[in-house]
C-alpha cells in the first residue's frame, strides 16, 4: 500500500508479461512504451530523443539511466492529450 492506496499491478508486455517494477531499465522502458512493437530503427535512439526534447525525463542510476514508470504514465498522457488520434 502507497498513499493509502492499494497498488494494482501493472504488467510489462512479453511472452510471459512481468511484473512492471517502478524504475524500469532502458529495455524494460522500450517495452511500456510499446516501442518494440512499432518500426523504429533505433528504439534506444527514439528514448533518446524523448528525453533531449524533454518530452521524457530519465533518471541517472550509477552509470544507466532508467525510467520512473510514474514517467512514462506521464509522457503517455502528454501524447494522447498533445496528439490525440
Amino acid at each position: 500500500m502507497r498513499d493509502g492506496r492499494e497498488q494494482s499491478w501493472v504488467w510489462l508486455p512479453g511472452d510471459p508479461p512481468t511484473p512492471c517494477p517502478e524504475l524500469l531499465t532502458e529495455e524494460e522502458a522500450i517495452r511500456y512504451l510499446r516501442l518494440d512493437t512499432v518500426a523504429v530503427k533505433d528504439r534506444s535512439a527514439t528514448l533518446r530523443s524523448y528525453r533531449k526534447r524533454g518530452l521524457l525525463k530519465g533518471t541517472q542510476v550509477s552509470k544507466r539511466v532508467c525510467y520512473r514508470r510514474m514517467e512514462l504514465e506521464a509522457f503517455l498522457d502528454r501524447q494522447t492529450e498533445e496528439v490525440p488520434r
